[in-house]
């Protein structure tokens, strides 16, 4: 406090010579003071607290991947607009960066460091238990130890995990395809084979076999064999010459509706069936017809994985304090998950009986009537 006093009277003494500079020579009688001290401020000024900050370390995929990392960050975006907190992201290029990216906003000080991906889980968990008193949201990754029967729950008390139950949206986009599909063939394929993508595949395929059990149809489902655990894959989230090539793939073998469940990648494959004609993609995590608008005339529905919903949920925890570690599910229940209805001109394709069908078989998902894992 006295050394901003002393600093706004230096100041003034300084302004005052230079006035008397400029004017009429002063009288020897002429005194030059400071301002009496009744000028100076009586109390320290109001300094406007240090804004909330939420900060995403993304996947490779990169930010704008329109699919789960740009998801998540729209999340944050969310709670800029709403919440008035400052947001920050940290893009990873391999997955080395992941550990030091984290450790770049522990550096930053931010309240809440968001982690999008499965495989973010361990350097998650290793910052987390070096540093509890930080905030941190996982998205996909559930820290329980799958090795034991049942699963053994692990939580940290700062860490919330962000899981979704893809596989009852997907269900109910198998069941969609297989009531379109003009060639009785529908594929999928993933990225990487990682339980967050092979979820989606799951429910895809179990979507179709209920189809053909309830219309006593056969469609088949190329890419995906879940009781083997063995399919298609490119083995990278970035490239979309690779999933242009899968999809090529794909539809030379008769598909013509794919459901690709590999980030950017699967925006290779929307290229080469809008190239090909009379083949449609199903999109996962956004609404396609928005994040890639461009491919929007063959997305015949998007998986939607709501996890903007979930990061904003978090940050706003964190905001008002009741913020907890643990897990979080989303589901078609809680709205965490779902799927597109489709627009114009997909919706021409599906009758509004089928659309009927796919609404009541997600109300008989959740009372749990019907299993969305071939049980």
């Amino acid at each position: 406090m006295q050394k901003k006093i002393y600093a706004a009277l230096t100041l003034l003494v300084m302004a005052s010579l230079a006035l008397a500079a400029c004017g009429p020579a002063a009288t020897p009688t002429e005194e030059i003071t400071a301002p009496p001290e009744t000028a100076a401020p009586t109390e320290a000024p109001t300094v406007p607290p240090v804004a909330f900050q939420a900060c995403q370390v993304t996947d490779t995929g990169g930010i704008d991947d329109k699919s789960f990392n740009a998801t998540a960050w729209k999340g944050i975006e969310d709670a800029q607009a709403q919440l008035g907190v400052e947001g920050f992201f940290l893009e990873s290029q391999q997955q080395t960066d992941y550990a030091r990216n984290i450790e770049e906003f522990l550096d930053q000080g931010c309240d809440l460091i968001v982690t999008v991906g499965f495989l973010l889980g361990d350097d998650t968990a290793a910052a987390a238990q070096a540093n509890p008193d930080q905030l941190f949201a996982i998205v996909d990754f559930d820290f329980a130890d799958f090795s034991t029967t049942p699963p053994t729950d692990v939580t940290y008390d700062n860490v919330k995990e962000l899981t979704f139950k893809t596989d009852e949206a997907a269900f109910l986009a198998g069941y969609m395809a297989a009531g379109v599909t003009q060639t009785g063939v529908v594929g999928t394929f993933g990225g990487l084979q990682i339980p967050t993508v092979t979820i989606f595949m799951d429910g895809f395929y179990y979507g179709v076999q209920h189809y053909n059990t309830v219309h006593g149809t056969s469609v088949s489902v190329l890419g995906w064999d879940p009781m083997a655990q063995t399919g298609l894959f490119t083995g990278n989230f970035e490239s979309t010459d690779d999933g242009r090539a899968m999809g090529v793939t794909l539809m030379d073998e008769g598909a013509d509706i794919i459901m690709p469940v590999a980030g950017p990648v699967g925006l290779g494959t929307a290229a080469a069936a809008q190239e090909r004609g009379n083949v449609y993609v199903i999109g996962v995590d956004s609404d396609w017809t928005v994040s890639a608008a461009e491919y929007a005339p063959i997305v015949l529905t998007s998986v939607l994985k709501n996890m903007d919903v979930a990061v904003f949920g978090s940050i706003q925890e964190a905001l008002d304090g009741t913020f907890a570690g643990g897990l979080y599910v989303g589901t078609l229940e809680n709205g965490g998950v779902g799927i597109a209805q489709p627009t114009a001109p997909m919706d021409a394709m599906v009758s509004p009986d089928l659309w009927t069908e796919v609404q009541d078989l997600a109300d008989a998902i959740i009372s749990g009537e019907v299993s969305t894992t071939g049980g």
